[in-house]
């Protein structure tokens, strides 16, 4: 039996594998974070490949997972697994004693394990590359990552509002890149009236990948230089955050009316969208469109509600680091952050898949009517 991480996006660390029955484990770190509070150590995401292990039963145990970035969020979870990297299901998981254990026989010599399906850098630039066949679509190049990637941003439709749509600010978060599959895919069809309603109203600026060295390097949360791009937005640096540098500075070029900014969320089991309340320029204006907003959702989908998420800021007191705090204080904006599980929608439960890639994309899909709705009043 072989255990490796040697791929894009993987993350382990083989403690011990010669027994089937107790292979032990340990995620690998992201690197240390300084944050207002000290420096940080952020890991959560897993990704390997188990070979060589058809009808083994398996026990493999996390044994770091008590000291990871959100070890609460473990309680509930399960893994996914997959033998094509295409179908993913979730597979017997518990958390006892502050470590993670995954139990799963497989029925193929080659099985992969991960804390979310992984969006690939492959996938990504396929994504890239047939969003850039449809003629509502112009692809240009925001700048480059501090190990050289670049920083892909498609601009969709020619309307007047500019509204901007970012994704993987922290790479571990890949339901937001297949949400962004299902967003791009409705945005550029020909035949729908909505997504035409909409690159009529405005002109769309989509970062799907902002962090593409963290996401190809396994990390949960950071880029290359240990940089949690989420908390970079006030003073970002060609040092420490070019990713966040150049789109914040092609934001002010175009300005901001509608900002979106894709995550997922490692506790709570809930699709669900936190505003920017303690913002100082905070208005009932503003409260009024996001809550006609959060209304349109909901009615788009039954995948989405509002009654459960992130507690508000106090007045005043928001957090100008954010990128939903920042772009709605400096621009004006609605701004809004999206949060998807990692975990199930608890109102909606699949046993076999949990929350799933072709469920990021229906919901990626029914926002453009709300965004339409938005932009119209």
């Amino acid at each position: 039996m072989q255990i490796d991480d040697r791929f894009d996006g993987g993350n382990i660390e083989v403690v011990s594998s010669d027994d089937p029955s107790d292979v032990q484990l340990r995620i690998r770190k992201d690197p240390l974070t300084e944050t207002r509070h000290g420096p940080r150590e952020f890991f959560q995401w897993f990704s390997f490949r188990v070979a060589g292990a058809r009808d083994v039963p398996l026990t493999m145990r996390i044994v770091n997972a008590g000291r990871a970035a959100f070890p609460k969020a473990w309680e509930g979870y399960r893994a996914v697994a997959s033998t094509d990297r295409e179908t993913w299901v979730r597979v017997d998981t518990t958390y006892v004693e502050e470590v993670l254990t995954i139990t799963h026989t497989p029925t193929a010599d080659v099985v992969w394990f991960a804390y979310f399906a992984p969006f690939s850098q492959e996938r990504q630039a396929a994504l890239i590359a047939r969003s850039a066949q449809s003629s509502h679509v112009r692809l240009d190049s925001l700048g480059r990552s501090l190990d050289g990637r670049t920083l892909d941003r498609l601009i969709i439709g020619d309307g007047p509002a500019a509204v901007w749509v970012v994704g993987r600010q922290h790479p571990g978060e890949t339901m937001a890149s297949w949400w962004m599959e299902g967003f791009l895919a409705r945005l550029c069809d020909d035949d729908d009236p909505v997504a035409a309603e909409l690159r009529s109203l405005a002109t769309v600026h989509v970062v799907p990948m902002i962090n593409p060295d963290g996401a190809y390097r396994g990390h949960l949360r950071t880029n290359a230089t240990g940089a949690n791009l989420n908390r970079e937005w006030a003073e970002p640096s060609l040092e420490r955050s070019p990713e966040v540098f150049h789109t914040r500075n092609a934001m002010d070029a175009t300005g901001v009316d509608l900002c979106l900014d894709v995550h997922g969320d490692e506790a709570l089991p809930y699709n669900f969208i936190a505003g920017t309340h303690g913002v100082p320029s905070w208005s009932p204006a503003r409260a009024e469109a996001l809550q006609r907003f959060l209304d349109d959702y909901v009615a788009a989908t039954p995948e989405f509600q509002q009654e459960h998420g992130y507690p508000r800021s106090s007045p005043g007191k928001g957090n100008l680091t954010y990128c939903s705090n920042q772009t709605a204080q400096r621009y004006g904006c609605l701004s809004m952050t999206l949060e998807m599980p990692f975990k199930d929608n608890a109102d909606h439960p699949n046993e076999v898949s949990g929350w799933s890639p072709e469920r990021c994309r229906r919901l990626g899909a029914a926002i453009l009517g709300p965004m339409v709705s938005t932009l119209v009043l």
